[in-house]
């Protein structure tokens, strides 16, 4: 079949949790169709797009510029419209030319929208069929992250937004031929915004194992290890939250304890930590974590809002690193808590498990191997994607009707 996959950010290199799942899915379905990626981008992404189109029979892209005049602009636009900020953020005439221009050129069969951002550039090709590619239920990420904040300006353009969203979440979603979300929280969160039950297929995020081998950690890997993109607000407030209320009370157990936060943009008040003199090292993006990785005894991911599934744990399970999260952050995955990971939601008990791990590392690695073989029996991409192909299959060739 041809298919135009529409995408947000060109996703390679799969560098943060979106592109992972977006670039195996490519990965996947140019075994069996012809792919036109369609993206926006960001300043020369010229080697992107070369190794991209090893993959993908044709790739299409327009740039988009992200600055705070023009994020204030949309902010003003959605005051006066009433449609969510992200969506207007993302609205751009260039694109909506281009995905209907290329789907009459190429032929299309299916428009496969990556995230909701994405989806109001395939309804407004008619006569084709559409997928609308749900990383998460964005409405609900927006309701929990709003409930992160204190009572102010903040607080309230983040409840406007969830609102707006949650209503076109809902409206967008019954003009799609097809929903795939990654999991049952998911497809109930979406069953909400429709207002009806979702016919959603539940597809998880996946991960090619051979992208992320085993990390033979050190004999004495004490330190604490993070990752994850520092301009994505929820992984701040859970790394702020875990530096407030969490590591001080490791600190009184383990003094000699040391804390690794990797990921790209880290704001100021995190990177303020690393001159506090007590074993904190904000990297930034680093292109090869893995002699940081290799120091670690336990990663830990302290999400208190999100929505969908945390590619970050599904990668650090491939790789069986041991793993501290909370409710939130291992939400959508099948884990069970002290078999695959441990499982933590007040400070103290966060601390505790923490501490656990680093003083009984045999049974941090017993955690590692029983989170890889989770990731290899049920979230490899090899196999996990195959309903993408009955999704397919069912829009191009639907069964005939019955003649009565």
């Amino acid at each position: 079949m041809r298919v135009m996959i529409l995408t947000q950010v060109l996703p390679y290199p799969p560098d943060s949790g979106p592109k992972v799942k977006t670039w195996n899915v490519i990965k996947y379905l140019s075994r069996k169709h012809e792919i036109t990626l369609v993206s926006f981008t960001r300043g020369n992404q010229a080697s992107e797009i070369a190794h991209l189109q090893q993959v993908c029979a044709r790739v299409e892209t327009t740039p988009i510029t992200r600055k705070l005049s023009l994020d204030a602009g949309a902010l003003v636009h959605s005051l006066l419209n009433g449609k969510p900020w992200l969506i207007v953020r993302d609205n751009r005439r260039e694109m909506h030319r281009m995905v209907k221009a290329l789907a009459i050129e190429t032929q299309t069969d299916i428009i496969h929208a990556d995230q909701l951002n994405m989806g109001q550039y395939a309804i407004s090709s008619n006569g084709i069929h559409t997928l609308l590619d749900a990383h998460n239920a964005l409405w609900q990420l927006y309701q929990r992250l709003a409930d992160t904040f204190r009572t102010g300006p903040k607080r309230w353009l983040y409840q406007r937004e969830w609102r707006l969203l949650k209503s076109y979440e809902g409206n967008i979603c019954r003009r799609f031929d097809a929903i795939t979300v990654v999991s049952e929280e998911d497809r109930l969160a979406l069953s909400e915004a429709m207002k009806m039950d979702c016919p959603a297929t539940i597809i998880p995020i996946t991960v090619d194992m051979d992208d992320f081998p085993t990390i033979r950690r050190q004999p004495n890997a004490n330190h604490i290890l993070s990752i994850g993109t520092m301009f994505w607000q929820p992984n701040v407030e859970g790394i702020l939250w875990f530096l407030r209320e969490v590591y001080p009370i490791i600190r009184e157990q383990k003094p000699n304890v040391e804390f690794d936060i990797i990921g790209a943009r880290p704001p100021k008040e995190i990177t303020d930590y690393a001159n506090t003199g007590v074993g904190i090292h904000v990297h930034g993006y680093l292109p090869d974590p893995l002699p940081i990785q290799q120091q670690a005894g336990v990663m830990v991911v302290p999400l208190h809002a999100g929505s969908g599934m945390r590619v970050k744990i599904l990668n650090a399970m491939s790789q069986a690193l041991p793993i501290v999260t909370t409710p939130i952050g291992c939400e959508g995955i099948a884990v069970e808590d002290r078999k695959h990971l441990l499982i933590a939601e007040s400070p103290a008990q966060f601390a505790q498990d923490v501490v656990y791990l680093l003083d009984h590392p045999d049974e941090a690695n017993g955690l590692g191997q029983t989170g890889q073989q989770l990731i290899r029996d049920q979230y490899d991409y090899r196999k996990a994607l195959d309903p993408l192909d009955r999704i397919y299959s069912g829009l191009c060739n639907p069964p005939e009707r019955i003649q009565r």
